[in-house]
């Protein structure tokens, strides 16, 4: 085994932005809560990653055969023999404990929370893939518990703040989801996955996502709201809100495979430019 196949059994770029989702929340608890515990924070990065990067081996081992019959995941480590489902359940439920014991050592919420979101994401979410497309709202939650995860580590309530922050998250995934599934559909129907809000590239899986983007622009000016983010954050996530919602307009329009790229993308500029405007924010206070 080599570091490409573990990069790939744990999906490395997600479980990245997961954890920088986690550290920035962890920046805005520890700002709530009068210091920032430089040690914990590094904790935090460590367990977040450890108990991302088993939740997806756990959903790597679970998928195994259906990732053999899509081209995007075929070369994966399980699929292409590369390595074994022992060797990758070893290593996830390795980095499982571990990952929940550090997280654990900061405080029990943090713990009970990384096992739960291990849990819902790899063994309720997963196999309601093939199902429904209510498994993106299953999803969903898991998604949005890295920032409650980090929030909770250094500021150990779950407060408005943390919901808000958790709110967001949520919000988002969904015009994220979708982009992915719209882009990807194709390659998803040969394993069975149902995504998209009807179950396929149409009008109303384009209208839909385009609600739940429209919904994102009240939820991203909550910090605002409620005093906790400042006027030039409200204008921020304004401003990144209503061009997220250009590209889902787009796709409403058009309902072409290019436009859903574009949102997609987009989702990807829209999280940590809010994030970061509200920590950087948080730290000028």
């Amino acid at each position: 085994m080599v570091f490409s196949d573990f990069s790939k059994l744990i999906k490395f770029r997600l479980t990245f932005l997961v954890v920088f989702s986690a550290s920035i929340s962890f920046l805005i608890g520890s700002k709530v809560n009068g210091e920032i515990i430089w040690k914990n924070w590094g904790l935090l990065i460590l367990g977040g990653f450890l108990v991302t990067a088993a939740a997806n081996g756990f959903n790597e081992i679970i998928e195994k055969d259906l990732d053999k019959l899509m081209r995007r995941t075929a070369d994966r480590p399980l699929p292409s023999g590369k390595m074994t489902n022992g060797q990758a359940l070893v290593l996830s439920l390795f980095m499982g404990i571990a990952g929940t014991y550090i997280l654990g050592s900061l405080n029990l919420t943090t713990g009970y929370l990384s096992v739960f979101s291990i849990f819902l994401y790899a063994f309720i979410y997963t196999p309601a893939k093939r199902k429904s497309p209510i498994a993106v709202f299953i999803g969903a939650i898991p998604g949005a518990l890295p920032p409650l995860i980090g929030y909770v580590a250094a500021h150990p309530k779950i407060d408005y703040i943390a919901l808000v922050l958790f709110g967001i998250q949520f919000v988002w995934q969904f015009p994220h989801f979708w982009a992915i599934a719209w882009v990807l559909d194709d390659d998803y129907k040969l394993a069975g996955f149902r995504l998209l809000p009807t179950g396929k590239r149409d009008a109303t899986s384009a209208v839909i996502t385009f609600v739940f983007t429209l919904i994102l622009v009240p939820v991203s000016l909550l910090p605002t709201f409620y005093n906790f983010g400042g006027l030039y954050v409200g204008a921020i996530s304004l401003i990144s809100s209503f061009a997220f919602l250009y590209y889902a307009f787009n796709l409403m329009l058009k309902q072409d495979i290019g436009s859903a790229k574009k949102l997609m993308y987009a989702s990807f500029f829209y999280l940590p430019v809010v994030q970061l405007a509200l920590l950087f924010d948080f730290v000028g206070k």
